[in-house]
């Protein structure tokens, strides 16, 4: 198991949008953790996006109008202290680049679009599915797909847990690349959903942020900024 933990590409302004964004998420987990384990499973329940019930495959399954809203309440909640911390770990080190580059409008865009097209991905090989979509994971597997568009080069220091414990760096080419390698592998060897793991929906996200930002550099005729460091 390898784990980002940092990168070395510098910003120039605060990423106030990605802190809010991780804070938010905080407090909808902190929250949901006050809540019963009955109440907690309903809660995800109720905000989370289930396909099925969302397509409405049946009349039975007919549900209220505010829950065509949980594609987007459901990027917010998480099932778990483990699953929030890696979550907000991978944004924190991804995000305030590319929301330095996009600003802080078209960043939370960005990022709400990039989980749409997430879920999508996800409902089109699992229409049927009644277990409750939740996390972060689809919004920020798209702004990992225009990290690597974006900064290619720039080093992420990765903590390794193997038979032994090391701290490397690699290019981010590499270490997303790797990533979304493992997300498409994960995808073919069984279930979408293998170990409770939306793995096309991390595919969904990655591939959307990708395209998106190389559409960005066609439309502007230009290449992608070349990597700056500071020493």
């Amino acid at each position: 198991m390898f784990i980002p933990i940092k990168d070395d590409q510098p910003t120039s302004r605060t990423a106030h949008l990605t802190i809010a964004l991780i804070f938010i998420n905080t407090a909808v987990f902190l929250y949901s953790q006050t809540l019963g384990m009955k109440d907690f499973t309903s809660f995800l329940g109720m905000l989370g996006y289930t396909p099925l019930y969302y397509l409405d495959l049946g009349s039975q399954y007919t549900v209220p109008g505010w829950y065509y809203l949980t594609p987007f309440s459901s990027m917010f909640l998480h099932g778990g202290w483990g699953h929030l911390i890696g979550n907000m770990l991978f944004l924190w080190i991804y995000g305030n680049n590319i929301e330095d580059y996009l600003g802080r409008m078209k960043f939370l865009i960005f990022y709400l679009v990039s989980g749409l097209a997430a879920i999508a991905l996800y409902t089109l090989f699992n229409p049927g599915s009644q277990v409750p979509l939740v996390g972060a994971s689809g919004a920020i597997a798209g702004v990992m797909g225009a990290y690597i568009v974006l900064h290619p080069r720039a080093r992420i220091t990765v903590l390794i847990l193997f038979v032994f414990i090391m701290i490397r760096q690699f290019p981010a080419k590499m270490v997303l690349g790797l990533w979304f390698f493992y997300q498409i592998l994960m995808s073919l060897a069984g279930s979408s959903t293998g170990g409770g793991v939306a793995w096309l929906a991390h595919v969904g996200g990655f591939v959307f942020g990708y395209l998106t930002i190389r559409l960005m550099f066609l439309i502007r005729g230009g290449p992608p900024p070349r990597v700056y460091r500071i020493n």
